[in-house]
Protein backbone atom coordinates (compact mmCIF):
# COMPACT_ATOMS: atom_id res chain seq x y z
CA UNK A 1 0.00 0.00 0.00
CA UNK A 2 2.50 2.61 1.14
CA UNK A 3 6.67 2.33 1.20
CA UNK A 4 6.19 4.60 4.60
CA UNK A 5 7.42 3.02 7.87
CA UNK A 6 4.44 4.01 10.25
CA UNK A 7 5.16 3.42 13.60
CA UNK A 8 2.06 2.29 15.92
CA UNK A 9 1.28 3.99 19.54
CA UNK A 10 -1.57 4.03 21.30
CA UNK A 11 -2.90 6.51 23.98
CA UNK A 12 -5.15 6.93 26.63
CA UNK A 13 -8.51 8.84 25.54
CA UNK A 14 -11.88 9.18 27.27
CA UNK A 15 -12.66 6.57 30.05
CA UNK A 16 -9.31 4.85 29.42
CA UNK A 17 -10.25 3.58 25.86
CA UNK A 18 -7.25 2.90 23.75
CA UNK A 19 -6.79 4.93 20.24
CA UNK A 20 -4.13 3.59 18.03
CA UNK A 21 -2.06 6.64 16.82
CA UNK A 22 0.15 6.00 13.28
CA UNK A 23 3.14 7.86 13.11
CA UNK A 24 5.55 8.38 10.03
CA UNK A 25 8.40 10.98 8.90
CA UNK A 26 10.53 13.40 10.09
CA UNK A 27 9.79 16.99 10.51
CA UNK A 28 7.03 19.43 11.44
CA UNK A 29 4.39 17.84 13.49
CA UNK A 30 0.88 17.43 11.60
CA UNK A 31 -2.04 15.66 13.28
CA UNK A 32 -4.49 14.95 10.57
CA UNK A 33 -8.18 12.95 11.12
CA UNK A 34 -9.80 10.70 9.15
CA UNK A 35 -13.62 10.76 8.16
CA UNK A 36 -17.03 8.46 9.57
CA UNK A 37 -16.98 4.97 8.49
CA UNK A 38 -13.07 5.46 7.75
CA UNK A 39 -9.72 5.10 9.31
CA UNK A 40 -6.23 6.66 9.18
CA UNK A 41 -4.96 3.85 6.56
CA UNK A 42 -7.79 4.30 3.94
CA UNK A 43 -8.37 8.15 4.11
CA UNK A 44 -4.58 8.97 4.50
CA UNK A 45 -2.31 6.43 3.08
CA UNK A 46 -4.31 4.38 0.64
CA UNK A 47 -4.07 7.51 -2.32
CA UNK A 48 -1.04 8.83 -1.21
CA UNK A 49 -1.25 12.21 0.42
CA UNK A 50 1.04 10.92 3.39
CA UNK A 51 3.49 9.80 0.98
CA UNK A 52 3.36 13.06 -0.50
CA UNK A 53 3.18 15.10 3.20
CA UNK A 54 6.30 13.21 4.32
CA UNK A 55 8.25 13.87 1.17
CA UNK A 56 7.27 17.84 2.08
CA UNK A 57 8.83 17.29 5.40
CA UNK A 58 6.21 16.58 8.00
CA UNK A 59 6.44 14.05 10.87
CA UNK A 60 2.35 12.51 10.66
CA UNK A 61 0.66 11.85 13.33
CA UNK A 62 -2.67 9.50 12.32
CA UNK A 63 -5.54 8.46 14.92
CA UNK A 64 -7.82 6.35 14.07
CA UNK A 65 -10.92 7.77 15.95
CA UNK A 66 -12.72 5.38 18.57
CA UNK A 67 -14.90 3.18 17.34
CA UNK A 68 -13.00 3.03 14.28
CA UNK A 69 -9.72 1.34 12.62
CA UNK A 70 -7.57 -0.04 15.12
CA UNK A 71 -9.12 1.59 18.43
CA UNK A 72 -11.13 0.31 20.84
CA UNK A 73 -14.86 -0.25 19.57
CA UNK A 74 -16.99 -0.74 22.65
CA UNK A 75 -20.35 -1.55 22.06
CA UNK A 76 -21.60 0.24 25.26
CA UNK A 77 -23.03 3.99 24.34
CA UNK A 78 -21.78 5.01 27.41
CA UNK A 79 -18.55 5.06 25.88
CA UNK A 80 -19.70 7.58 23.53
CA UNK A 81 -20.71 11.00 25.45
CA UNK A 82 -21.24 13.90 23.57
CA UNK A 83 -17.60 15.55 22.31
CA UNK A 84 -15.87 11.89 23.11
CA UNK A 85 -13.93 12.49 20.22
CA UNK A 86 -12.62 15.83 20.88
CA UNK A 87 -11.88 14.56 24.36
CA UNK A 88 -9.43 11.85 22.49
CA UNK A 89 -7.69 14.55 20.28
CA UNK A 90 -7.55 16.67 22.88
CA UNK A 91 -5.56 13.65 25.04
CA UNK A 92 -3.57 12.95 22.06
CA UNK A 93 -2.20 16.47 21.85
CA UNK A 94 -1.56 16.46 25.64
CA UNK A 95 -0.10 12.37 25.90
CA UNK A 96 2.20 13.18 23.02
CA UNK A 97 3.47 16.39 24.63
CA UNK A 98 3.07 18.64 20.95
CA UNK A 99 3.45 22.11 21.31
CA UNK A 100 3.89 23.56 17.98
CA UNK A 101 1.85 21.57 15.69
CA UNK A 102 -0.57 21.91 12.81
CA UNK A 103 -3.75 20.19 12.39
CA UNK A 104 -6.42 18.98 10.00
CA UNK A 105 -9.00 16.18 8.71
CA UNK A 106 -11.23 15.43 6.35
CA UNK A 107 -15.07 15.30 6.76
CA UNK A 108 -15.71 13.89 10.41
CA UNK A 109 -12.02 14.40 11.39
CA UNK A 110 -12.36 18.33 9.86
CA UNK A 111 -15.44 18.70 12.60
CA UNK A 112 -13.46 17.06 15.25
CA UNK A 113 -10.37 19.39 14.59
CA UNK A 114 -13.50 22.49 14.76
CA UNK A 115 -14.76 20.99 18.49
CA UNK A 116 -11.05 20.77 19.37
CA UNK A 117 -10.43 24.28 18.44
CA UNK A 118 -13.52 25.13 20.08
CA UNK A 119 -12.15 23.66 23.35
CA UNK A 120 -8.79 25.26 23.07
CA UNK A 121 -6.49 23.57 21.32
CA UNK A 122 -3.98 26.10 19.47
CA UNK A 123 -2.59 24.37 16.12
CA UNK A 124 -0.44 27.02 13.96
CA UNK A 125 -2.30 26.33 10.81
CA UNK A 126 -5.94 24.28 10.54
CA UNK A 127 -7.06 22.26 7.68
CA UNK A 128 -11.03 21.41 7.09
CA UNK A 129 -11.71 19.26 4.42
CA UNK A 130 -15.08 18.00 2.92
CA UNK A 131 -16.63 20.38 5.44
CA UNK A 132 -18.87 23.59 4.86
CA UNK A 133 -20.50 25.48 7.63
CA UNK A 134 -23.73 23.83 7.87
CA UNK A 135 -21.57 20.49 8.99
CA UNK A 136 -20.41 22.46 12.04
CA UNK A 137 -23.36 24.71 13.30
CA UNK A 138 -26.03 21.44 12.03
CA UNK A 139 -23.63 18.55 12.97
CA UNK A 140 -26.73 16.02 12.79
CA UNK A 141 -28.40 17.37 9.42
CA UNK A 142 -26.98 13.92 7.87
CA UNK A 143 -27.55 11.76 10.93
CA UNK A 144 -30.72 10.04 9.90
CA UNK A 145 -29.39 9.16 6.87
CA UNK A 146 -26.78 7.39 8.29
CA UNK A 147 -29.23 5.57 11.21
CA UNK A 148 -30.92 4.49 8.43
CA UNK A 149 -27.54 2.60 6.99
CA UNK A 150 -26.64 1.39 9.84
CA UNK A 151 -29.89 0.02 10.84
CA UNK A 152 -30.89 -1.82 7.77
CA UNK A 153 -27.67 -3.19 6.56
CA UNK A 154 -27.76 -5.56 3.47
CA UNK A 155 -31.66 -4.04 2.35
CA UNK A 156 -30.47 -1.45 -0.06
CA UNK A 157 -30.79 -1.81 -4.22
CA UNK A 158 -27.18 -1.89 -5.67
CA UNK A 159 -25.60 1.59 -6.87
CA UNK A 160 -27.80 4.07 -4.50
CA UNK A 161 -26.45 6.22 -2.37
CA UNK A 162 -27.49 4.24 1.09
CA UNK A 163 -25.91 0.63 -1.18
CA UNK A 164 -22.38 2.89 -1.74
CA UNK A 165 -22.56 4.27 1.84
CA UNK A 166 -22.72 0.03 3.48
CA UNK A 167 -19.87 -0.94 0.76
CA UNK A 168 -17.80 1.65 2.21
CA UNK A 169 -18.12 0.35 5.83
CA UNK A 170 -17.14 -3.36 4.41
CA UNK A 171 -14.21 -1.73 2.33
CA UNK A 172 -13.23 -0.66 5.84
CA UNK A 173 -14.44 -3.09 7.98
CA UNK A 174 -16.31 -0.62 10.03
CA UNK A 175 -18.09 -1.86 12.98
CA UNK A 176 -22.33 -0.70 13.04
CA UNK A 177 -22.64 -0.80 16.30
CA UNK A 178 -19.78 1.21 17.25
CA UNK A 179 -20.92 3.72 14.18
CA UNK A 180 -24.07 4.02 14.99
CA UNK A 181 -23.02 5.16 18.65
CA UNK A 182 -20.42 7.84 17.30
CA UNK A 183 -23.70 9.87 16.11
CA UNK A 184 -24.30 10.48 19.62
CA UNK A 185 -20.87 12.30 19.93
CA UNK A 186 -21.56 15.33 17.80
CA UNK A 187 -21.74 18.45 19.11
CA UNK A 188 -22.68 21.30 17.18
CA UNK A 189 -20.22 24.34 16.86
CA UNK A 190 -22.06 28.00 16.81
CA UNK A 191 -21.39 30.16 13.92
CA UNK A 192 -20.09 32.70 16.28
CA UNK A 193 -17.58 30.44 17.99
CA UNK A 194 -15.96 29.67 14.40
CA UNK A 195 -15.66 32.78 13.15
CA UNK A 196 -13.07 33.70 16.29
CA UNK A 197 -10.62 31.23 14.95
CA UNK A 198 -8.18 33.40 13.87
CA UNK A 199 -5.42 31.10 12.50
CA UNK A 200 -4.99 30.60 8.75
CA UNK A 201 -6.89 27.80 7.55
CA UNK A 202 -7.08 25.83 4.36
CA UNK A 203 -11.22 24.97 3.72
CA UNK A 204 -10.42 22.12 0.78
CA UNK A 205 -13.40 20.41 -0.52
CA UNK A 206 -14.72 18.22 -3.83
CA UNK A 207 -16.54 20.98 -6.38
CA UNK A 208 -19.40 18.60 -6.54
CA UNK A 209 -19.29 18.26 -2.35
CA UNK A 210 -22.07 19.90 -0.27
CA UNK A 211 -22.52 16.91 2.20
CA UNK A 212 -21.80 19.03 4.72
CA UNK A 213 -23.02 22.37 3.58
CA UNK A 214 -21.26 24.97 1.40
CA UNK A 215 -17.42 25.00 1.86
CA UNK A 216 -17.08 28.98 0.68
CA UNK A 217 -19.80 29.79 3.61
CA UNK A 218 -17.16 28.49 5.86
CA UNK A 219 -14.06 29.71 4.51
CA UNK A 220 -16.19 33.20 4.04
CA UNK A 221 -16.75 32.93 8.21
CA UNK A 222 -13.11 32.36 9.19
CA UNK A 223 -10.87 35.08 9.79
CA UNK A 224 -8.13 33.75 8.03
CA UNK A 225 -9.99 31.16 5.75
CA UNK A 226 -9.34 30.58 1.96
CA UNK A 227 -11.48 28.15 0.00
CA UNK A 228 -9.59 25.56 -2.17
CA UNK A 229 -11.87 23.22 -4.68
CA UNK A 230 -10.59 20.11 -5.70
CA UNK A 231 -12.16 17.76 -8.19
CA UNK A 232 -14.99 15.18 -6.72
CA UNK A 233 -18.03 14.32 -4.99
CA UNK A 234 -17.91 13.90 -0.46
CA UNK A 235 -17.27 10.27 -1.45
CA UNK A 236 -14.36 10.01 -3.88
CA UNK A 237 -12.19 13.69 -3.46
CA UNK A 238 -10.75 12.16 -0.89
CA UNK A 239 -9.32 9.54 -3.33
CA UNK A 240 -7.74 12.43 -5.64
CA UNK A 241 -4.17 13.35 -5.65
CA UNK A 242 -5.65 16.75 -5.87
CA UNK A 243 -6.82 16.87 -1.92
CA UNK A 244 -2.82 15.95 -0.83
CA UNK A 245 -1.22 18.32 -3.16
CA UNK A 246 -3.73 21.32 -1.84
CA UNK A 247 -2.84 20.33 1.43
CA UNK A 248 0.95 20.18 0.82
CA UNK A 249 0.30 23.71 -1.14
CA UNK A 250 -1.28 24.96 2.08
CA UNK A 251 1.26 23.88 4.92
CA UNK A 252 4.59 24.61 2.52
CA UNK A 253 3.76 28.42 1.07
Amino acid sequence: MTDLQFEKHEIEGLGGLPIAVHIAGEGRDLVLIHGYFSNAATNWVRYGHAAKLVEAGFRLILPDLRGHGESGKPHDAAAYPPDALTDDGLALIDQLGLKDYDLGGYSLGARTTVRMLARGATPRRVILAGMGLRGLVHTLDKGGYYRNVLTNLGSFERGTSEWMTEAFLKTTKGDPVAMLHILNTFVDTPAKTIGSFGQPTAIICGADDQDNGVAQELADILPNGQYVEIPGNHMNAVTRKELGQAMVDFLTN
